[in-house]
């Protein structure tokens, strides 16, 4: 494989658009324009776009951080995608997630000890992102736990990561720089 097919591109070669989107971000809770949005800089509307969204989904979604990153990590394993891996990983085990649990994940397997919100959101994000669909029963566990509101936001999470994934592994995005 290649390298990187969409690189960082310079500040003082973005035109009025990039810079304000990528603005945008920097002075979010992101804090930088950070590897899935390097590529999509080259569409600045689909970025800001985009981006507005993941900052919902990721910071404010109804089922919360740790649920979030726990579906994150379910995505970011079904596109082997090891940039958003490498960001929500140590994420996930600081909101909560267990080492095990991400180690399990990362293996492609169900992990064996998961508390029930985190069963139902594994479930829900594995059946999806396998099966392009949800079962009866996995639905009615989600609504039951998280409401109407929760569970959309869990299917969005999914399908926005997927989004990132795509655009990544499309492009060939090189893993960040370690911290």
């Amino acid at each position: 494989m290649n390298g990187d097919r969409l690189p960082p591109l310079p500040p003082e070669r973005w035109s009025d658009a990039q810079r304000e989107e990528a603005e945008a971000i920097i002075r979010g809770p992101r804090g930088a324009l950070i590897s899935p949005f390097v590529p999509l800089l080259r569409s600045p509307e689909l970025m800001g776009h985009a981006q507005r969204m993941g900052e919902y989904l990721r910071y404010r979604s109804a089922i919360g951080l740790r649920l979030s990153e726990l579906a994150i990590l379910v995505t970011a394993q079904a596109w082997s995608q090891p940039v958003e891996w490498a960001i929500h990983a140590p994420i996930a085990l600081h909101e909560g997630i267990a080492a095990p649990t991400i180690a399990a994940i990362e293996r492609g397997e169900r992990p064996a000890m998961l508390s029930d919100d985190e069963a139902i959101v594994y479930d829900l994000s594995t059946e999806l992102q396998r099966d392009r669909t949800v079962s009866d029963a996995t639905w009615q566990r989600a609504i039951a736990a998280f409401g109407e509101q929760g569970t959309v936001d869990l299917v969005a999470i999914n399908g926005y990561y997927t989004l990132l994934a795509m655009v990544m592994n499309a492009a060939r995005t090189p893993l960040p720089a370690p911290r």
